[in-house]
């Protein structure tokens, strides 16, 4: 595609974005099945709800433009997903692969974020007001799933290290059963 306009770009855009989301919803399972700490998890699975909605939303989006989505692959949500992937396959104690997780999920929710931004922009510079809201929609979830994983983040990443710096028999004991049940 050439892009000789802003509008060029805004759709360019808005492709990479529909692929990234629909690489997204392939990955959000696994992640889900690979975290122990349940809140992680539930937010993983709440997450998926939530970008089933948003490429619900680019559908309108593409329609209000009368464009297709099709055409684009997201290298960068392709590499983002490898790595996560890559990570999943380490053998790794279930609280630090819980805040790992964390740590890739949030690389994805910060590329969506800087996605999104962008194209809400566009998308108010050229007068796309009803694709600049729905944009806008994406954008907030996008940064309140970030924030949630950082709240998230505060109990696993304390938990990661006290299983480093403490191994008292009571620990150690519930870190067994926290790796049995993660190996089921």
């Amino acid at each position: 595609m050439k892009l000789d306009s802003l509008r060029d770009l805004f759709v360019d855009e808005l492709k990479d974005l529909y692929n990234a989301e629909h690489q997204l919803l392939k990955a959000l399972p696994k992640m889900a099945k690979a975290a122990t700490a349940q809140d992680l998890k539930r937010a993983f699975e709440s997450h998926l709800k939530e970008t089933k909605g948003q490429v619900a939303r680019l559908d309108k989006v593409f329609a209000g433009l009368d464009l297709s989505p099709k055409g684009k692959k997201c290298k960068a949500m392709e590499g983002l997903i490898k790595e996560g992937s890559e990570l999943m396959e380490e053998d790794a104690d279930p609280d630090v692969m819980d805040a790992a997780l964390i740590a890739a999920a949030q690389r994805v929710e910060h590329y969506e974020m800087a996605g999104y931004g962008c194209v809400r922009t566009f998308a108010q510079v050229l007068g796309e007001t009803k694709a600049a809201t729905l944009l806008q929609a994406t954008l907030d979830e996008e940064g309140a799933a970030d924030k949630k994983l950082t709240e998230i983040a505060k109990q696993i990443n304390a938990e990661a290290e006290g299983d480093e710096a403490e191994s008292s028999p009571r620990k150690n004991g519930a870190r067994a059963k926290k790796r049995a049940m993660a190996s089921r």
